[in-house]
């Protein structure tokens, strides 16, 4: 029969896994007190990193409508529910891990679909929100800047057309000139009478 602590405990982790967009399940085994205060700073407020019963997160996520593959649920499990940016979140978590390998990342879910640790390592090494954003607005921004480019290559081209013609012309009319001032006087020695 459960008590009122397991059903507040189930409550809280459901009401976690509701409000998260992402939960990664780790193993914490031989951390100290004092590298998981250290991790829980670093993931930053947006990420609850909240150690948690095994059968009570079952309940919990079956409650939550959440599908959390049981087999990560093993073992001295505690879980990241990242209720901001999921990047940001997972590279805390990578590179805690990386100066603290008693942190194992297990796997998770992430917009209500399971990951697993190396789909967790590839959205780490994503740019963060912020700075797909910044990216995306300065293609945005360029966009008119091309554009005035592309309409105003055809007039250049044109001018460029224009301008080379016209250096011909003078070029060509000398050449035609001379021959024409060399022609009349061939034809005037053919056109003289003969004594």
């Amino acid at each position: 029969m459960p008590n009122s602590e397991k059903i507040d405990a189930v409550a809280e982790i459901t009401e976690h896994f509701s409000s998260a967009s992402a939960a990664v399940v780790t193993e914490y085994r031989g951390l100290t007190v004092k590298q998981i205060t250290d991790l829980r700073r670093a993931l930053g407020r947006d990420t609850t990193f909240a150690v948690v019963k095994n059968t009570l997160t079952k309940r919990a996520a079956v409650d939550a409508g959440v599908a959390l593959d049981e087999s990560l649920l093993v073992g001295p499990t505690a879980i990241a529910f990242v209720k901001g940016d999921a990047v940001e979140a997972a590279k805390g978590l990578r590179d805690f891990a990386r100066t603290n390998p008693a942190l194992v990342i297990k796997g998770g879910v992430l917009d209500g679909n399971q990951v697993t640790a190396a789909d967790l390592g590839k959205i780490a090494d994503l740019e963060s929100r912020e700075v797909l954003l910044a990216k995306v607005a300065g293609g945005l921004k360029a966009l008119p800047t091309r554009a005035a480019g592309l309409f105003q290559a055809p007039i250049a081209q044109v001018a460029r057309l224009a301008a080379a013609l016209q250096e011909k012309k003078p070029a060509d009319a000398a050449p035609a000139a001379e021959a024409a001032d060399a022609a009349p006087a061939a034809d005037s020695t053919a056109e003289e009478p003969a004594e």
